[in-house]
């Protein structure tokens, strides 16, 4: 894990006092939606859901007006890339997942977003549990929930412990939702853009 540890207590990477996160990664506060993806490792679901809504943000302009990170509720993989058959899957539908580092959520990075998105039940139940007010605990959704078609389900399977196919099932389930919650979110940016 990321960050020093006090007291026999490994303490969560920090947002940085210039607002940026440890992996080069920033979550810019004056964006109009900060959105965090969150799974088990951060190698997985959550980069995959990361590059899919950064392209459909950058492909409908908003790139300054919304701020999109991912994490993960464990610290497993921290300052590892993505899995190899994510980042193959991402490539195999034109995107880069190539820069991604994983790293652990904060629930201190609450207050900073809008939006934190879960794949499973699970991991919406531990961060429900980090948050520490209604408000935040509001902000957990899980990202089936956005499309009428797949919200049955609750849960994106995790494909670590599956075969590559599994891998392009769940990059198909997630596109599909992420466009549906981009589609849900959008008028409010760009009104606020405009």
């Amino acid at each position: 894990m990321v960050g020093d540890v006090k007291d026999g207590t490994a303490q969560h990477p920090k947002l940085r006092e210039n607002g940026s996160m440890s992996f080069d990664r920033t979550l810019d506060e004056s964006a109009l939606f900060r959105i965090c993806f969150v799974c088990t490792g951060n190698i997985c679901r959550s980069p995959m859901a990361e590059v899919v809504f950064q392209e459909l943000v950058r492909k409908a302009g908003y790139e300054g007006a919304v701020t999109v990170i991912s994490a993960g509720t464990g610290d497993w993989h921290v300052g590892e890339n993505s899995d190899d058959r994510t980042i193959a899957a991402l490539a195999a539908k034109g995107y880069d997942g190539s820069r991604h580092r994983a790293r652990q959520f904060d629930p201190e990075w609450f207050e900073s977003l809008d939006l934190v998105v879960v794949f499973d039940r699970s991991q919406e139940r531990i961060l429900r549990a980090w948050a520490t007010t209604d408000e935040d605990r509001g902000k957990v959704q899980l990202l089936l929930s956005f499309d009428q078609e797949q919200a049955a389900q609750a849960d994106v399977p995790d494909p670590y412990y599956s075969n590559a196919a599994m891998f392009d099932t769940v990059l198909a389930m997630i596109e599909r939702s992420s466009a549906a919650l981009f589609r849900q979110i959008e008028p409010g940016i760009r009104q606020g853009v405009s």
